[in-house]
């Protein structure tokens, strides 16, 4: 029978016009109970009656206009929380406020009319207990049949200012949420040992951990207040470290000071807990490039370009062209451009970078401005196995746009690299240090013989969190499934920004680019991957889960760098950019070196063709991969030349 009750109730919710014919009841039954409380009912006269249903009238009607400001009637009866009732007393004390001045108005226009001034009063508050009552009533008894017994989880509440007070009240005002605030933690000095709510305000320092244990608390949920103020902090760290689970919520205006469920609360991310400081740019000068330009993004539906789209789409653009091979995400990201950025006229695009002639009739009916190049093959371990698939996309790709911008007069040509292309021990990372030296040499060219009618910058950084195919999204489906996590070296170090953070960097650095420069991001300090692991592990409160070492990957180095040994930087106006000196190229034979190299790539003889790479850059040093046997044979090589130099000398 309870299973039937509670199925039934389940999916039944009264309608909001039943709800408000319950309310107008509420307010007959109230008036009629006075009346009878006060004259009996030999005391009803037909004057009585007169007025008693006049007064009835009168404060249904303000009543109800009332309860229609403030959507008393909206909500769901048996999930009614503390605010709920709080918009019950508001409507009706302004309901029966305007109800009293229209009596005093009747009874100063028809002198015979009577209205006692205790019987409004008594009303009121007969109405006011009664609804709320119902409320009440309504939430218990559905909680009674399908509630399960359910013990609550202590907490505490990290933040002592507004929003961590509206956050305690809406948690202790729902029963839904099963949680007992026993709490509240501060970083000033002046609130510890002081009491809010009634609760004691603790210090966030290590005696805090002992009232956590000996509370028997597991979660703590910082206030988003206080969240904006630490996001970047090592005040979490602790927490984490002692395997304390951490939520918070969406700022206090988006949910009104109500929380209607668990769903409105959600996990800390790892990206919150790194070490990281905030990143401000310079938006006006931003604008003032790409306002009203056409903008053409490559790569447009990458973890980068649509993000880079995104903050375009902001600077309001004359229109954007978006390219990319990737047919489904390009279509996402069409659908998420008509949503959110209707009035932006848009060139969707499915097509190869490394496809001259689609490429050439694309620019020639674009006539793109600005080009944002993010298009790239970019997985270390696939691209040691497709060589020739890395050099036609990541080196010629980026050749086929360089020369088009040159040759359609596009403003400015921001080409997206990586940390990859320093010192490169992999074929991505050296493909994107060809593409470097391609569109360097080709700017140097240009404003060497005054045609510099093109500004070709580079950007250069590390990894960016949540980007398809990066270790965080990795580690958060192996924990869902149960684990291992899987890590490929206990020492391995990585640079982490998040996609807008490098985004924003991207947008600043082509700002402020004159051509041929290379920019470097601070990627602030490196965070070791298995320690990264391990407070994924225990953020998300799992239990058993295991850390599996696989090995490094073709290609993989421990730790990237944004400069080699040769180089050095310059600093710019934004303490976040810096300018990297690196070795000139002479364009002609970079060129010829580049088309020698596209070619044999088409023989798709992965030997040569790196071969061929690694004579154009040498610093390329092929580790943990099949590719160390062309350095040994260039070694050979060279010792064989050297040999032969010296023996002419002592002849």
């Amino acid at each position: 029978m309870n299973k039937f009750l509670e199925n039934y109730l389940s999916n039944r919710v009264l309608s909001r016009m039943s709800i408000l014919i319950i309310d107008i009841l509420i307010i007959l039954f109230s008036t009629l109970t006075m009346y009878f409380l006060r004259f009996g009912f030999e005391g009803l006269t037909t004057q009585v009656k007169a007025d008693g249903i006049t007064t009835t009238l009168v404060l249904v009607f303000f009543n109800v206009i009332s309860f229609l400001i403030f959507k008393t009637f909206s909500g769901v009866l048996r999930f009614s929380a503390f605010s709920d009732l709080v918009r019950i007393i508001y409507a009706l004390t302004l309901g029966y406020f305007i109800s009293f001045i229209c009596l005093m108005v009747i009874k100063k226009v028809d002198p015979t009319f009577t209205v006692s001034n205790t019987i409004h009063f008594a009303t009121y508050v007969l109405n006011v207990l009664l609804m709320i009552f119902s409320r009440i009533v309504v939430k218990e008894v559905y909680e009674s049949i399908t509630g399960k017994p359910q013990k609550a989880t202590n907490i505490f509440i990290y933040g002592t200012k507004q929003a961590g007070i509206s956050l305690a009240k809406a948690i202790r005002g729902n029963r839904e949420f099963k949680y007992k605030v026993l709490g509240f933690i501060t970083d000033e000095d002046n609130m510890v040992g002081k009491n809010l709510l009634g609760l004691t305000i603790y210090a966030n320092n290590e005696n805090l951990f002992r009232v956590l244990e000996a509370k028997d608390v597991k979660t703590v949920i910082v206030s988003p207040h206080k969240m904006d103020q630490i996001r970047n902090s090592p005040l979490l760290e602790n927490f984490v470290d002692h395997n304390i689970s951490l939520l918070t919520t969406s700022p206090v205006n988006e949910w009104n000071g109500t929380l209607t469920g668990k769903e409105q609360l959600k996990d800390i991310q790892i990206e919150d807990l790194l070490p990281r400081n905030p990143i401000n740019i310079n938006l006006m000068e931003i604008a003032a490039h790409i306002e009203g330009k056409r903008v053409m993004v490559t790569g447009a539906a990458g973890s980068i370009g649509s993000e880079i789209v995104r903050q375009v789409a902001s600077f309001n653009p004359f229109n954007i062209i978006l390219i990319d091979q990737a047919e489904t995400p390009l279509h996402d990201m069409r659908l998420e451009l008509q949503k959110k950025w209707i009035d932006i006229n848009t060139n969707i695009i499915v097509a190869d970078v490394g496809n001259a002639t689609r490429m050439e009739r694309i620019f020639a009916k674009t006539r793109p401005q600005y080009i944002f190049h993010a298009a790239a093959y970019k997985h270390v371990p696939m691209m040691e196995d497709n060589v020739s698939e890395s050099i036609q996309t990541n080196v010629l790709g980026t050749k086929i746009l360089a020369d088009l911008a040159v040759k359609y007069g596009a403003q400015k040509f921001v080409m997206i690299s990586t940390d990859k292309a320093v010192n490169p021990s992999n074929v991505m990372g050296c493909s994107k240090r060809i593409s470097e030296i391609y569109v360097q040499s080709l700017s140097r060219h240009l404003e060497k013989n005054g045609q510099k009618t093109t500004q070709f910058i580079t950007t250069r950084f590390g990894n960016v969190l949540g980007s398809n195919g990066s270790v965080i999204p990795l580690f958060r489906e192996q924990i869902k499934n149960g684990g291992p996590l899987t890590v490929t070296h206990p020492e391995i170090i990585r640079y982490f920004m998040t996609i807008p953070e490098a985004c924003q960097l991207v947008l600043e650095a082509g700002s402020m680019g004159k051509g041929g420069e290379i920019y470097l991001f601070d990627m602030g300090k490196p965070v070791k991957i298995l320690d990264l692991a391990k407070r994924m592990i225990r953020l998300s409160g799992s239990q058993n889960i295991k850390i599996e070492f696989t090995g490094l990957r073709h290609g993989e180095k421990l730790y990237e760098e944004l400069l080699n040994a040769s180089e050095n930087t310059i600093k710019t106006h934004h303490e976040k950019i810096m300018i990297a000196r690196v070795r000139e190229y002479e364009y002609e034979k970079v060129k010829d070196q580049i088309e020698g190299l596209i070619e044999i790539s088409y023989q798709y003889d992965d030997m040569r063709t790196v071969k061929k790479m690694k004579e154009i850059v040498p610093e390329f040093q092929s580790i943990n991969s099949p590719y160390e046997a062309v350095d040994r044979l260039l070694e050979k090589l060279e010792d064989k030349e050297s040999v032969k130099i010296q023996d002419a000398f002592s002849i």
